[in-house]
C-alpha cells in the first residue's frame, strides 16, 4: 500500500512539471534582449497589439515631451512614469517595444542635447586647436562653463565638437560625466528663442503696453518666468515681456566662439583690433550692477569705461553718459571698436563694444555675465564713435 501511495506521488509531480516546461518554451513576445530595444513580431500580433496601445502611446508621448522642455535631467525611467527597467520586469510590463525606444531615445539625449556632455572648467577660455598638439592652430575658443560634445579623448587631449567649432582641447581643463552634468544644471539658462520677424518686447504684459524694442528673428532671450501666454524675459538687466506665442522655451547652454568671431579683415588699425582682442579677454566674467572691474565683475558702462581706459581713452560712468561722448554715427557705419548703444523706449539704458562681423561684446546680466551677441539681439538706438584713426 506504501508502495503505490510513492508511486502516485511521482506520478503527479512529474505531470505538473511538464506542464511548467511546455508553457516556459512557449514564445514570449514581449521579452526583450538585454541592450536590445526593437522587436520582431509577427504581423498579426502587431496588427491585434497597434489598437490596444496606440491611445496610451499617445499619452505617453505627449507626457514625456512636456517632461523633457520643463526638466531636460530625465532618465529611461522618467519616461516609463517610474517602471524598473531590466527582463524580469519587461516580461509583466504593460509597456510596448516602441515605449522602451522612446524611453532609450529621450533619455539619451536628456543631456541638453548632449550624448556625451563636457564642460570647459577654466578661468576665461579654453584654446580649441585643430589637432591634438600644443602648437596646433587655434580654430576656437571654449569660454569658461560652456558646453561641447566630447567626441573621444586619451590621457591628454578631448576630441570636441561646441556650436560650429570641432577640434582638440586639454583634457586637464574639461568636466566630464557626473561632474560635467551637475554644473550644466547650474548654468543651464532658460532661454526664449524668436520664431517672428521683430518680435515687440513690451514693458508690461499686455498689448497695450509701449514697445521697448524690436527684437530679430533667431535671437534669443533669457528667460525670467512664463506667465500665461507673456513670458518675462531679461533684455540685459531689465525685465521686459514678449508674446509666448512667438517664441519658443528651452533649457541652453553657452557654446564656444569661432576664430571668425575673434578675427578681423583688412582696413582695421591695430588699436581697434587690440581693443577688441582685450575686451574678450573678459568673456565669461561676471555681470555686477555698478561694478567697474573687468575680471570680479562690472555692468555695461562700467566694462566699456575700463577697457578704454587701457588705451588712453577716457569715458563718463554711465551708458546715457557715454552715448553722447565722441561722433554719431550710423549703426551700418561702425567699425570694430566704435560702441552701440540700446534704449529702453528712447532712454538709453545699455552700451556695448562692436568687435565686426555682426557682433558686439558686453556686459549683458548676472546670469550671462561679460558676453558676445549679435548686434541686432536688440534694435540698436545708435552708434558713437570715440576712436579717430
Amino acid at each position: 500500500m506504501k508502495r503505490r501511495k510513492n508511486l502516485f506521488i511521482i506520478t503527479c509531480v512529474f505531470l505538473l512539471l511538464t506542464s511548467f516546461v511546455v508553457q516556459a518554451s512557449m514564445p514570449v513576445p514581449d521579452l526583450l534582449p538585454f541592450g536590445q530595444l526593437k522587436l520582431d513580431r509577427d504581423e498579426t500580433e502587431e496588427a491585434s497589439q497597434e489598437e490596444a496601445s496606440q491611445e496610451e502611446e499617445q499619452i505617453s508621448g505627449n507626457s514625456a515631451a512636456e517632461s523633457v522642455s520643463e526638466n531636460d535631467a530625465e532618465t529611461a525611467q522618467d519616461v516609463l512614469d517610474g517602471d524598473a527597467i531590466g527582463s524580469s520586469v519587461i516580461l509583466i510590463s504593460d509597456k510596448t517595444a516602441e515605449d522602451y525606444e522612446l524611453a532609450y531615445e529621450r533619455a539619451k539625449n536628456a543631456n541638453w542635447g548632449y550624448t556625451n556632455l563636457g564642460i570647459a572648467d577654466v578661468s576665461d577660455n579654453l584654446n580649441i586647436r585643430a589637432v591634438a598638439a600644443e602648437d596646433g592652430r587655434l580654430v576656437g575658443k571654449l569660454p569658461r562653463n560652456a558646453a561641447c560634445e566630447v567626441i573621444d579623448t586619451d590621457d591628454t587631449w578631448a576630441h570636441i565638437k561646441s556650436g560650429s567649432v570641432e577640434g582638440y582641447v586639454s583634457l586637464e581643463y574639461l568636466l566630464t560625466g557626473v561632474p560635467a552634468k551637475f554644473k550644466a544644471e547650474e548654468l543651464a539658462v532658460t532661454v526664449a528663442k524668436v520664431a517672428t520677424d521683430s518680435l515687440k518686447v513690451r514693458a508690461e504684459a499686455n498689448t497695450e503696453s509701449e514697445v521697448i524694442t524690436l527684437v530679430a528673428m533667431g535671437e534669443e532671450l533669457e528667460v525670467a518666468a512664463v506667465e500665461g501666454d507673456w513670458v518675462k524675459v531679461l533684455l540685459d538687466n531689465d525685465e521686459v515681456y514678449v508674446s509666448a506665442e512667438y517664441v519658443e522655451v528651452s533649457a541652453e547652454l553657452s557654446t564656444a566662439v569661432t576664430m571668425t568671431e575673434l578675427l578681423y579683415g583688412q582696413g582695421v588699425s591695430d588699436v581697434r583690433v587690440d581693443i577688441c582682442q582685450y575686451a574678450k579677454e573678459f568673456i565669461g566674467n561676471p555681470y555686477v550692477w555698478g561694478g567697474t572691474s573687468l575680471t570680479k565683475g562690472a555692468d555695461c558702462s562700467g566694462f566699456v569705461m575700463k577697457v578704454f581706459q587701457k588705451y588712453g581713452v577716457k569715458l563718463p560712468r554711465n551708458s546715457r553718459s557715454q552715448a553722447n561722448c565722441g561722433t554719431t554715427i550710423k549703426v551700418a557705419e561702425a567699425k570694430p571698436g566704435d560702441l552701440i548703444f540700446y534704449a529702453k523706449g528712447k532712454t538709453i539704458n545699455h552700451v556695448a563694444i562692436y568687435i565686426g562681423n555682426g557682433q558686439v561684446v558686453h556686459a549683458s546680466s548676472p546670469k550671462t555675465g561679460i558676453k558676445i551677441s549679435n548686434v541686432s539681439y536688440r534694435t540698436p538706438f545708435k552708434a558713437v564713435r570715440v576712436l579717430y584713426d
